[in-house]
Parts: structure tokens; sequence; C-alpha cells
């Protein structure tokens, strides 16, 4: 079994972060949902589409630091690392955002994951070969192939529908319990992946 993970809105949870800095910015009132989505589809409906997209790239970059852990996370792939289950974090992303700062992107996602103790001997132990951010979604889709993946959780359902039938798709799915494919699992928290895995 090799598990493969991707790393936006899977393993590190934006919501607040898009939230704080959109208020910062005076676009949204401090009531709005703290939900990623909800910001970036009210943006769009003020035609204000590259706000959002400078949003984007200042999350992504300098301010990834201040993105959190989804709950769940960290405990659960220390119990996977404990039961020897083989973990590679395979992404997609741009080297540089679209507008704004020209930050490198990659590099700001290796940082998020030295804070939170990823490659740590005492952490999740993970080493530079087990972390892969691809420019495009189909280089992606090849890591994950050339990985040797069995098992790859995403909240992307077009992602998965790229990923070959052989590979176990899980759809990571936080706030939303539907399924758009009959033979995929859904989680809707880490805690759920585990017993999958078993």
């Amino acid at each position: 079994m090799v598990l493969g993970l991707d790393f936006d809105n899977t393993i590190i949870k934006y919501d607040e972060l898009f939230h704080r800095i959109a208020f910062e910015k005076n676009l949204i009132p401090p009531d709005f949902p703290k939900e990623k989505n909800r910001v970036r589809n009210y943006l769009r409906e003020k035609n204000i589409e590259d706000e959002w997209t400078i949003i984007q790239g200042e999350v992504y970059g300098d301010r990834i630091k201040e993105a959190i852990p989804f709950e769940g996370m960290l405990e659960t792939l220390e119990k996977l690392r404990i039961k020897k289950i083989p973990i590679n974090i395979i992404s997609h992303k741009t080297r540089v955002p679209y507008l704004g700062s020209k930050v490198d992107l990659h590099a700001s996602a290796k940082n998020w994951l030295t804070i939170n103790h990823f490659f740590d001997t005492n952490g999740l132990n993970l080493k530079e070969n087990q972390i892969y951010f691809e420019v495009t979604k189909e280089e992606k889709i090849d890591r994950i192939m050339a990985n040797g993946c069995t098992h790859y959780v995403d909240d992307l359902p077009e992602i998965l529908e790229m990923i070959p039938n052989g590979i176990k798709k899980i759809l990571f799915s936080p706030n939303d319990s539907q399924n758009f494919n009959e033979n995929w699992i859904v989680i809707n928290a880490w805690k759920e992946l585990p017993a999958i895995l078993s």
C-alpha cells in the first residue's frame, strides 16, 4: 500500500485565512462565513475576481504560514506512520501567482510543511522525495501513477476522475457528504481514513 495525498484544501485548511485577508482588504463584511468558496463566489458576484486572484497569491505564498492543518490530520498521519504506510504528498500548483508578487509557491508550501513538523525525525519524518508539487494536473496524475500510489485522497472530484481506476479514490469532503461517484470512498474528517486503509 502506498498512500497519496493532495495538499491544498486536503492537508492544509485555508478557509479562515481567505476570510481574514478579504476582510483586511474591506472586501467582505465582518460577519461573512469563514469558507473559502463562499468568499470566492462573493467576490466573483461583485465582479472583482482579480482581487480574489491576488488574495490567492498571498494565501498560497507569504501568508501560508498562517493557514492551519485540518483537524485530526497530523494525528491521523502519525497513526499511519506507526503502521509503516508509505505516504506521498502529491499536489499541483503554479510556481508563481498569476497576479501579485512573484513568490515561489512551491517553496512556500514546503515551508509550511517544515513549520508543521512533517520533516522532523520526531514528527512525521517525511523525506523530500515524498513531497511533489507539480505545475499541471496532468503531471500530478503522472506522479501519482509513477510513485505507485494504491490509494489517493483529494478534495477535487475533477482530479479523482482523472486518476486511473486501479487506484482507490478517496474524496475528502469536510463541508459536504455528497458522493459524486459510487466507486469512490467519501470521508468528511481525517479520523475516518485509517479504517479505510486497514
